[in-house]
């Protein structure tokens, strides 16, 4: 994987470098070597921030990291974009193990032969009777067995705000760190669950 790694603030050192490169390594094993990984290190005050942008053929994963020190950060930064890429494999290979539609194939005509009539020395012999009018069938296949989807485990970790936050907030922090869900309370002590819908759209949910 190709990466490239920026410091706005002081010199980037070699432990940094090494811990970078073998995180990206792991990630690059499962969206592929072809993908191209942007760090930048950053602080505010005593709080270090590494900030990532992985970008792979079909998918783009942004990640960041919070930490007392620059390692810390990283580490952060890492997990949360490896646990990013291992769901987008996940759903790729469920989405690919889903059973395709019915096929219906439609078998050719089959012709019955002509009955063969003897001629007859009778001058006012029957006609033989005309062969039935030809038929279609349908044949329908079915898969062998039955495809099971693996349900998707969220721990509590992911799952769960410690801070309270608006729903504001709350939508921007899971659209920025990919949650599917996210339970959450609001500085006034309500409590909801955001959760993202097959059509990609968040939905709300307050618990009384």
């Amino acid at each position: 994987m190709d990466v490239t790694l920026t410091a706005r603030k002081g010199n980037i050192s070699k432990a940094l470098r090494t811990q970078a490169e073998e995180g990206m390594e792991r990630i690059g094993r499962i969206l592929g070597r072809t993908a191209r990984a942007n760090i930048t290190f950053g602080s505010q005050r005593h709080l270090h921030i590494v900030e990532m942008v992985i970008q792979a053929r079909a998918q783009k994963i942004a990640a960041a990291g919070k930490g007392d020190s620059p390692t810390a950060a990283l580490r952060e930064a890492i997990e949360h974009a490896e646990h990013q890429a291992s769901r987008y494999r996940d759903r790729r290979i469920v989405g690919k193990r889903l059973p395709k539609e019915e096929k219906v194939l439609t078998a050719p005509p089959v012709a019955r032969p002509k009955a063969r009539v003897e001629p007859s020395a009778e001058a006012g012999a029957a006609k033989p009777p005309r062969g039935r009018a030809r038929a279609a069938i349908a044949v329908h296949s079915f898969p062998p067995r039955a495809a099971v989807v693996e349900p998707h485990i969220v721990k509590s970790s992911e799952a769960i705000a410690l801070k309270p936050m608006t729903i504001e907030e709350a939508v921007k922090d899971a659209e920025f760190r990919d949650r599917e869900l996210l339970v959450f309370h609001t500085p006034e002590g309500e409590t909801f669950v955001l959760h993202r819908r097959r059509d990609g759209q968040m939905g709300l949910v307050a618990i009384p």
